[in-house]
């Protein structure tokens, strides 16, 4: 069995909810095998970010060539990139990787609304999005990286549409912070992938909840994996979407703010590896109730 080989360079979430942290997470339920090189440690929890501190630009490159040079990879995804060095360094190196996918979460703040890229960054973002496959920004991110600002859908496209034209690379604009319109008495988020002769809406019922925290990072990484995994991009942002949607109404509603999303669902794979692998009628479900409250 081919397992899809994810390199994810981005920064730790010491609370577990976004970050690498979801990242690992989100391909190890889609079944990939998730590869790190951290750019920065952050201090963080559900109600911010306390400290950050980026890792040496040589440390990110050395960990990006190990897992390059033996295991190999089939898709990488980029989150928070730590300095404005690194950025022009990684992208440097993955010019270097052909036919490989990938995925640039072009990371600003976190969902507290803590500063995770300063302006010599964000500048800095310009070269890894010409090597990039796909480019993930929020509406904020979006009118950061193009200037304009974008209140509604329609300007939400113009704007995906002028990055696209900028970096050659397909937008997937998320429309989760505009206004929500009311269809069938439910709130819409719409969200656009926008390439160079297609535009593809995507309209999904909002789910109101607090514990929100890493859906940017869990969104992203969900499409690296599935074009890691040989997924059409069409079929990778429409299992990412479902994916997005089934965690965030199983987050387990940790922290005192805005808490980690649920991605293990609630489920002890563990458990039910155990039974795809026994011959001898082995029960998940009686294991399951021998040791868990959950059965």
């Amino acid at each position: 069995m081919s397992v899809p080989r994810i390199l994810i360079i981005a920064g730790s979430d010491s609370g577990g909810g976004a970050g690498i942290q979801a990242d690992i997470k989100t391909v190890t339920l889609l079944g990939g095998h998730a590869m790190t090189a951290i750019t920065a440690i952050t201090a963080q929890n559900t109600l911010g970010v306390q400290g950050v501190h980026p890792v040496p630009t040589e440390m990110v490159l050395a960990q990006m060539e190990s897992c390059i040079s033996d295991i190999g990879v089939d898709a990488v995804k980029i989150g928070m990139i730590g300095s404005a060095q690194t950025a022009a360094a990684v992208a440097e190196r993955l010019a270097l990787l052909a036919h490989v996918p990938i995925v640039f979460d072009p990371v600003m703040v976190a969902t507290s609304g803590s500063l995770l890229a300063d302006d010599a960054t964000i500048a800095a973002f310009e070269r890894l999005m010409q090597v990039a496959s796909v480019i993930t920004p929020n509406a904020p991110e979006l009118a950061a990286l193009t200037g304009r600002v974008i209140g509604d859908v329609e300007q939400l496209e113009d704007a995906a549409q002028a990055l696209r034209e900028k970096t050659g690379a397909v937008i997937f604009a998320k429309g989760g912070h505009l206004p929500q319109r009311l269809e069938y008495d439910r709130p819409l988020i719409h969200d656009l992938l926008v390439d160079e002769d297609m535009v593809a809406e995507y309209s999904i019922a909002r789910i109101e909840t607090r514990h929100s925290h890493g859906t940017g990072c869990t969104l992203a990484s969900a499409i690296a994996a599935g074009l890691g995994g040989g997924l059409s991009l069409a079929d990778a942002v429409d299992r990412a979407e479902a994916v997005v949607a089934a965690v965030l109404k199983a987050a387990p509603g940790l922290g005192q703010g805005h808490g980690p999303m649920g991605h293990t669902l609630a489920l002890t794979p563990f458990y039910h590896l155990l039974e795809a692998n026994d011959q001898t009628g082995w029960s998940a479900a009686d294991f399951v109730a021998r040791y868990s409250d959950h059965a």
